[in-house]
């Protein structure tokens, strides 16, 4: 296959490279068809439907204008060449030209309309779509999230609001106008000469075919170019989210050289498309120029017989280039509603995957009053092949204080999600003061409980807007006690703004410890009935830890707590300590009865401490 300028290319290889982007798009078995696309963008438009209608007839109105235009070019040209006494032509002509200059103004005036009603329909419809993307991606549930890229996510959902504009742009300013002079030109030539008419007809036809099934064809690589794109956002963000860990571990070098084969991967099927983009350009050229001679063969037929005037063939022409102008656009429209179709599937194929956590149909909200907690035969797996957890039998009584500690994987944070119901159980139970957790509202359930995690992620806001996330509608005073209490005063004195300091993304400017304190602010604040502590001193010095433990037993006075600890020392004081190991419970008592076993899980944990910490803090696969 040869380009524009004879460049060679051949059907692209594996430069696609990554088998999820060749899985997902090259066999053209899209997760979602391009009617249920249509349909999300319909649902939207329709609540801004006079918007939209009025940006249809400006165009349309413009459109019926522009073909009267010619029709009075011919009679401008039939008078020049009548061979009249030209002072006696002139009115005529001056007659003509106002005429001109009425069909332009209404032309101006019906594309303004458009122009407007466009911007205002199109601004509120991707507005509501962008919404809508944001509100149901983030219902997905915590497996959704941990197993796709932050960033394409975002790229998808960006792309899928920007689609829109281009599709009603196409529609709008291109299909419409098009068919308007379709229609209109097809009825005057008919009238005027039905032998060039057909010529014309047979002519468009054969180039709309073309560019329709080319279009098509051509869906695959652009299907495969989005999520080459996606790919390649990914793959960015990820490496801007990890520079720290890239410096580190002197990781520049290897990082760059991945980057550099996800963005070549890209560039080649970029390169790939705009190619074929190039051979269609000379094929309608092709089409135009052959189309340009024989009308020239035909009017020189029919002048000489005296079938058609001057003003006549001036009419042909400005019609057909007109056509050709409308219809070497409409090639480019194809290509880019496929493309914008393609773009928005990706976000449509999330659209469409049902949330994979949600309340059940009869769930009602949950007010948790005691706290009383109980693992009933819990099973949970993340595969087929082992169970994370398997036959739990757990009760937990109000107030009652209870560790959860084993090695690495043994299944403690999975406890905290299936608690939280960020994933679901495989078998079995967990109660709330006797209410199953799959039977109530997510979001009454998780307002019963505060949770303050290893590491806390913070949004790109203030100290103080982060702080009262845990409760929104708290004051600023019950925020700044809260703060208070968890001894955030001693950083945010010394901050730029205090509590006004934008903390930047993901809390990047506080330190470990400084994010901790902050979430437990949070908890503080939400003052649940249940709470969750997954190490909540696991990254306070010393005398930071000291000053907040008295902040921690205050918050604790009174709830249900599970404690997660790494660091054996914080949970001599629990109620209960609960020996997690390969999926079950192993052993449970108090600090001292489970040092008094011989074989017992808890006392070699114990003795293993070195500096009162456990090996293997970092619990995620669990």
């Amino acid at each position: 296959m040869v380009g524009v300028g004879g460049t060679n290319f051949k059907k692209p290889p594996d430069f696609i490279g990554m088998k999820d982007i060749e899985s997902k798009t090259l066999n053209l078995k899209s997760e979602v068809t391009t009617g249920y696309v249509l349909k999300v963008y319909l649902t939207k438009a329709k609540t801004h439907y006079i918007s939209g209608l009025l940006a249809i007839f400006g165009v349309t109105v413009a459109g019926v204008a522009g073909i009267w235009m010619p029709l009075y070019y011919k009679d401008f040209f039939d008078v020049l060449t009548s061979g009249e006494d030209r002072s006696a032509l002139a009115p005529r002509l001056i007659g003509i030209i106002g005429v001109v200059f009425g069909i332009n103004l209404i032309t101006w005036v019906g594309r303004r309309i458009s122009s407007f009603a466009g911007a205002h329909f199109q601004s509120r419809v991707i507005t509501d779509l962008r919404e809508q993307a944001f509100e149901y991606l983030l219902g997905h549930s915590y497996t959704f999230f941990a197993n796709n890229f932050t960033g394409s996510l975002v790229q998808r959902v960006n792309r899928f609001a920007r689609s829109f504009e281009r599709l009603v742009d196409r529609f709008i300013y291109n299909i419409i106008p098009l068919i308007v002079n379709i229609i209109g030109a097809a009825v005057v030539l008919f009238f005027i000469n039905r032998a060039i008419s057909y010529v014309i007809l047979i002519w468009m036809i054969v180039f709309l075919i073309f560019n329709y099934f080319f279009a098509r064809w051509k869906l695959r690589y652009d299907i495969a170019g989005a999520a080459a794109d996606s790919r390649t956002t990914a793959v960015l963000s990820d490496a801007v989210s990890n520079q720290n860990t890239i410096q580190l571990f002197t990781g520049f070098s290897n990082e760059a050289s991945y980057f550099r084969d996800v963005s070549r991967a890209q560039a080649n099927l970029m390169r790939f498309r705009w190619n074929l983009d190039g051979v269609v350009d000379g094929v309608q050229a092709f089409l135009v120029i052959g189309m340009e001679f024989l009308l020239f063969y035909y009017a020189i037929f029919y002048w000489k017989s005296g079938a058609i005037t001057v003003g006549v063939f001036v009419l042909i022409q400005s019609y057909f280039i007109g056509l050709v102008m409308r219809l070497w656009d409409f090639s480019r429209v194809f290509r880019d509603i496929y493309e914008a179709f393609a773009d928005a599937k990706e976000m449509a194929e999330i659209l469409a995957q049902p949330h994979e956590i949600k309340n059940l149909p009869g769930a009602k909200p949950i007010s948790v009053t005691k706290g009383k907690i109980e693992f009933k035969n819990l099973v949970f797996s993340f595969n087929e092949t082992r169970n994370v957890l398997n036959k739990i039998n757990l009760k937990i009584e109000s107030g009652e204080k209870v560790a959860l500690i084993g090695p690495s994987g043994a299944g403690k944070s999975t406890f905290f999600r299936l608690l939280l119901r960020f994933y679901d159980v495989a078998g079995g139970k967990i109660l709330v003061d006797g209410e199953d957790v799959q039977r109530v509202t997510l979001e009454s359930l998780r307002e019963s409980m505060s949770l303050v995690p290893q590491d806390p992620l913070l949004f790109h806001r203030t100290l103080l807007e982060n702080i009262r996330y845990g409760r929104r509608e708290a004051t600023d005073a019950e925020t700044l006690e809260a703060a208070r209490l968890a001894y955030c005063d001693e950083f945010a004195k010394d901050l730029p703004k205090g509590y006004d300091t934008l903390v930047g993304e993901r809390g990047i400017k506080l330190s470990g410890g400084e994010r901790q304190r902050v979430a437990i602010a949070r908890a503080l604040l939400k003052n649940s009935p249940v709470l969750l502590l997954d190490e909540a001193t696991s990254s306070l010095d010393s005398h930071s830890e000291s000053l907040i433990q008295d902040a921690l037993e205050k918050l604790m006075a009174g709830k249900t707590v599970i404690v997660i600890a790494h660091r054996l020392s914080t949970i001599r004081k629990m109620d209960r300590i609960v020996v997690l190991d390969k999926g079950i419970i192993t052993e449970s008592g108090s600090h001292d009865e489970l040092l008094a076993k011989e074989d017992s899980l808890y006392k070699k944990l114990w003795t293993l401490q070195s500096g009162g910490f456990m090996s293997g803090e970092n619990e995620e696969a669990s």
